[in-house]
């Protein structure tokens, strides 16, 4: 991780809006460089028409080929799609309180939620918050609007993990899709009788896209404790006791078993599906996310 941005990953910074959006800027500012200018979260340049060349233009938008056919110079302009909204969703259950050397799943995902909207703020795009519990549904709608990232920032920051998933009730507002959209769902996937397969599924559309960031913390993965602990579901509060070396090996069965369903049925789907580890960093996990939309979109 770059040392920048692991100097910047401390509560003080991390529980202030200003502090959000400096941790985001850095994120995204810094992986922009070089050959990453042209990533993008949403809709990328698409070519629109040619134009004549005109003194002061780009001259390596010159198209050679119009000049080899026609023997006049001509600039190939290109259009960014506008029409895009990008939902952030975000699972603020009790679940995502769990940490893996101070960092929480729902800190991680406030961070990767908040530079990816300052990506597509750059971009133009209109963008909007979903954070889902069964206490309470905290919406900031898609807009366009010069507040509208601090105001986006200051309901991440002030989000609190509590409660239990619910893809009832309040929730049907999330399934109201209207244009081109795409749906950036951040969770740990943990849930009771697959209520949020069956979220998730409602959400894709023949329209939108639809992307999962599924967190998971190492030792979670791994079951990389030595010794007999008592273990408690953040969520129901059941507590459960287990000698983690005997049972290490089927643990991680059953946790591998479940990352490779979950991964095939988001792929039959249609889903875009990506399995992040709490230790690893920001940036790695925006350039393969950036890389992949790019070769999926030539």
């Amino acid at each position: 991780m770059d040392p920048r941005i692991k100097d910047l990953l401390k509560p003080e910074i991390l529980n202030t809006v200003s502090g959000l959006e400096l941790i985001a800027r850095v994120i995204v500012e810094g992986f922009m460089t070089g050959s990453n200018k042209s990533q993008s979260v949403g809709a990328g340049q698409e070519f629109s028409q040619y134009r004549s060349y005109q003194p002061g233009d780009d001259l390596r938008q010159l198209d050679w080929k119009m000049f080899a056919r026609s023997e006049r110079y001509y600039i190939k302009q290109a259009e960014i799609e506008t029409n895009i909204t990008v939902k952030f969703m975000l699972d603020a259950s009790h679940s995502m309180s769990y940490a893996e050397d101070g960092m929480s799943k729902l800190q991680y995902g406030k961070v990767m939620t908040a530079a990816l909207a300052y990506l597509a703020r750059k971009q133009s795009d209109t963008f909007g918050l979903y954070a889902v519990n069964d206490k309470q549904l905290k919406v900031i709608q898609p807009r366009f609007e010069q507040t509208q990232f601090m105001r986006f920032l200051n309901e991440l920051v002030h989000l609190k993990g509590e409660g239990r998933w619910s893809g009832q009730g309040a929730v049907e507002q999330l399934f109201d899709h209207h244009g081109k959209e795409m749906i950036v769902f951040i969770t740990d996937l943990y849930d009771e009788a697959e209520d949020l397969q069956r979220f998730i599924s409602r959400l894709k559309t023949p329209r939108n896209e639809v992307i999962v960031f599924h967190l998971l913390g190492r030792r979670e993965a791994e079951f990389d404790f030595n010794g007999s602990f008592t273990f408690e579901d953040l969520e129901t509060g059941l507590r459960t006791k287990a000698d983690t070396v005997i049972q290490k090996k089927e643990y991680t069965k059953r946790v591998n078993d479940w990352l490779k369903a979950s991964r095939t049925w988001m792929l039959e789907k249609q889903i875009t599906y990506h399995l992040i580890h709490l230790d690893e960093s920001f940036e790695t996990v925006l350039r393969n996310f950036l890389t992949l939309r790019k070769s999926l979109t030539r």
